[in-house]
Order: structure tokens, then sequence, then C-alpha cells
């Protein structure tokens, strides 16, 4: 079963609209994320709280990582690079954070602002080797742009 980006695009867009508080906004596309995707185990946000730092943020699934560098692991790499992270196997990355053992792919996306201030990262996590596909990235990386482009 894939996800039907057209729906999940319009209703995002439709729950989000005209809100700009940058947690409200997480907390519903992680929830609508993690419904829509049959693949992704955990679904979550990582804050940018400092320089150089990020901070667990709302989230769908078991417990995830508190704090990460950004020097640190696929959700670090995406932040300090400011690019997509396609991982489908976690054990050939060298620097993985392991926040669940039970973790076998990742899919980390840089969420910015309108002005292109990072305000944080989306992680998608599955039980599931390869479970994540360019597709994937690209879509989810047009709804970030369109819901965060007015956020703090």
């Amino acid at each position: 079963m894939s996800v039907d980006y057209p729906v999940l695009s319009r209703r995002i867009a439709a729950l989000c609209h005209g809100e700009t508080d940058t947690v409200a906004l997480m907390a519903t596309v992680v929830c609508e994320i993690h419904q829509a995707h049959p693949m992704s185990d955990w679904t979550g946000f990582y804050r940018v709280v400092a320089r150089e730092l990020l901070k667990i943020g709302p989230y769908q699934g078991g417990h995830g990582c508190l704090v990460i560098p950004f020097s640190r692991g696929v959700c670090g790499a995406a932040a300090r690079s400011g690019e997509v992270q396609l991982v489908p196997d976690v054990e050939a990355f060298a620097d993985h954070i392991a926040c669940s053992s039970t973790t076998r792919s990742e899919l980390v996306i840089p969420v910015r602002n309108a002005t292109g201030v990072l305000l944080g990262v989306l992680d998608l996590d599955s039980n599931t080797e390869a479970a994540f596909t360019e597709e994937d990235a690209r879509h989810l990386t047009t709804i970030l742009d369109e819901v965060f482009a007015h956020a703090g």
C-alpha cells in the first residue's frame, strides 16, 4: 500500500490553513503523516533549540531520543547538510543513533521556513529495511515547504 500524496497534501493544507505556530503545525503534520504512511513505525520532528542542537518535538510512536547534536546520526546529518537523508539500511550508516533497536530504515527531511531558517527535521523510522523511497522524500519535502512557509 502506498501513500496517496495528493489527498494527504490537501488534508494537511486544510488542517494547517492560517496557522503559524511551529509546534502546532508540527503536531498536526506528524499525526497526519504517521497515519498515512503504512511503513512509518515512528514519525516525529526534532526541533532546532540551540546552535547545532536538536531536541525532540511532536511525534507518534514509541519514545525517541531527547537530544541530537548536529554532529551525530541521520537527523544530525540532515540538519548539518540541509539535505534529505534517505537511509535504506541504518546499519550501513556509520554514525546512526539507535533510539530504537528495531529501526531498520530512515527518512529525514530538513524543515525550513520561507526565509530559509532551519526549524528542525522530520524523521520517519521503519522497522523494515528500505521502507522509504525517493517519491516519499519528494512529496514530503513539498508538503513541509508549503506548511512551514509562514512558521516561526
